[in-house]
């Protein structure tokens, strides 16, 4: 695997590694030793699957406090998303500032998000399929939620005004550090 951190600390983008032949390729999309010789959290208790029928649909921006924050390894495997995460850890010299990558199932590239990150995405094409391993389980009563459109943040999304989001993600208040 080939792994690339972002500017956001501890954020990190996975590329397989592929091994290509007549066949096709292999690639290992999950390694224990490769995240832990990088201090990456290896534990996975969970995996999810989000379908999302439509192109423009919004997911987002969810994350879970203390004691239950959550590393999530995020991974398109039909369709595409723009991936975005938000820095909430009030001691990081990142704080607040967000990034956003293209996961598509045609590249197999993974988004490494640890505790402490608001994580959501925007479909960019209809059938879109995404899967997350997950490092803790969902605990309802530690579940949180920043406003995906918060003017303080400025995420540039690629489709301005959401055509499908649930009314939960759609009422979360702006962020407040």
């Amino acid at each position: 695997m080939i792994f690339k951190e972002t500017n956001l600390e501890g954020a990190w983008i996975i590329e397989p590694e592929r091994l290509t032949d007549n066949r096709g390729f292999f690639a290992r999309t999950w390694c224990q030793r490769e995240f832990e010789d990088r201090g990456l959290n290896s534990a996975l208790v969970q995996c999810n699957i989000s379908f999302n029928s439509q192109s423009g649909t919004l997911r987002g921006m969810h994350y879970q406090i203390p004691p239950y924050g959550e590393t999530k390894l995020v991974r398109c495997t039909q369709g595409a998303i723009y991936d975005v995460i938000i820095d909430l850890r009030p001691q990081s010299p990142t704080f607040t500032q967000w990034v956003g990558v293209e996961l598509t199932a045609e590249s197999h590239r993974m988004l490494y998000i640890p505790p402490g990150f608001a994580h959501g995405f925007q479909t960019l094409v209809d059938q879109t399929e995404v899967f997350y391993q997950m490092s803790e389980f969902y605990h309802p009563e530690s579940a949180r939620g920043v406003r995906w459109n918060d003017p303080a943040l400025g995420i540039k999304w690629p489709t301005a005004n959401p055509l499908i989001i649930s009314d939960k993600d759609s009422s979360y208040a702006d962020f407040v550090g």
